[in-house]
């Protein structure tokens, strides 16, 4: 397919936005997936009966826009009023509203400069000003470095890629510091071994935190997310939603969702043996000499100090075996690796062993 570079039908503007480019997602079978962060285990047995018995007529009648029993059953999840959530399709989406409804003010938002790629994307389209903070040394975020003034602040929490989290703690002194503005903790990964920002939402209502179904609760492919904070926050996101898709969630997922958040012993189930193998695969990329961020996700952020991690991308790429890599400066010798099931992990091992002791054999980089 032919890429089309511009065209003079465009919107003023479009030209210069900079998209966000997801994961490769292969098409055929075989590979090792290590490279999306999707939950390596299947979904909730209870949330597959849901779905296949919400398959039925009622299909042709439009979903319920307010999602009402999915909404119930997040609050009650999290100790909150059914008016304290809100839901879309997709944490992408959910944040989406959130750069809309909340935080294109004057002043400039602020989150770190190694972090999700979507939010200079999300910056770029609604036209909001932003300034990056740049991490540590050690690539931890240094919350004295965002008393700026500033129009809200976005923070992953755990970050990503690094996986690195930041304690309840030290959230709620930056929530204290910034009482004029808005909070935003991104916690897609918070599951696998970080604190939820959710216990501070009845202390500050400059709070807002974005959740998803897509990695603890192994739901990538219905696409729900949602956000828990003041109701006036909430507000402010449904007013953006209406005005843009009053039905972004479907029967289908409605209903998967809101079994799946309901089997809590599934959930932590699947969430201790994904942090089982990550702990398991840290130790193991230790003894081959990777370096290893400390995570609190279902990823490792690593690098090796005598290989490119472009060489061993393509490398392990040439096994079937799929990991992340970024190009930007400071991390460009970094992979982040998704933790799969624990077969998949000592499958990825046992290839970094092998090329790692090839090119020892040779007295040669991974890539000659």
């Amino acid at each position: 397919m032919t890429e089309v570079k511009t065209s003079p039908f465009w919107s003023t503007g479009i030209d210069n936005l900079k998209a966000y480019v997801p994961g490769e997602q292969p098409q055929n079978d075989g590979w090792v997936k290590l490279n999306t962060n999707e939950c390596p285990y299947p979904p909730s047995l209870r949330a597959l009966q849901a779905i296949r018995d919400a398959v039925n007529e009622k299909l042709r009648l439009y979903p319920d826009p307010n999602g009402t029993a999915l909404k119930a059953s997040i609050a009650t999840h999290f100790g909150l009023g059914a008016d304290h959530v809100f839901l879309g399709n997709g944490s992408d989406e959910v944040l989406g509203h959130v750069f809309m409804g909340l935080l294109k003010h004057a002043l400039p938002i602020l989150y770190p400069d190694i972090s999700y790629s979507f939010y200079p994307v999300y910056c770029g389209l609604y036209g909001i000003a932003f300034q990056q903070v740049p991490l540590a040394q050690d690539f931890s975020v240094k919350l004295a470095d965002y008393a700026l003034p500033n129009g809200g602040i976005v923070l992953p929490n755990p970050n990503a890629p690094t996986g690195v989290a930041l304690t309840l703690d030290q959230l709620r002194g930056l929530l204290q510091a910034n009482r004029e503005s808005v909070v935003v903790i991104d916690e897609a990964y918070v599951d696998f071994g970080a604190q939820s920002a959710a216990a501070l939402i009845p202390e500050f209502d400059n709070l807002l935190v974005v959740q998803t179904f897509s990695k603890s609760r192994a739901l990538a492919g219905l696409r729900v997310g949602f956000a828990l904070g003041h109701p006036a926050l909430i507000e402010a996101l449904a007013r953006v939603k209406d005005s843009f898709n009053s039905y972004p969630l479907d029967r289908l997922a409605l209903v998967g969702a809101q079994a799946a958040i309901e089997d809590e012993a599934y959930f932590k189930h699947i969430t201790a043996a994904v942090i089982r193998s990550r702990d398991w695969l840290t130790a193991e990329l230790g003894q081959l000499g990777f370096e290893t961020l400390p995570s609190k996700a279902n990823f490792v952020f690593t690098q090796h100090p005598q290989h490119p991690a472009a060489e061993l991308l393509a490398r392990l790429r040439e096994q079937k075996i799929l990991v992340r890599h970024f190009t930007q400066t400071r991390i460009a010798n970094h992979l982040r690796i998704s933790v799969g099931t624990q077969q998949e992990c000592e499958t990825l091992v046992a290839a970094l062993r092998q090329l790692l002791s090839a090119a020892q054999a040779s007295n040669t980089k991974v890539c000659a």
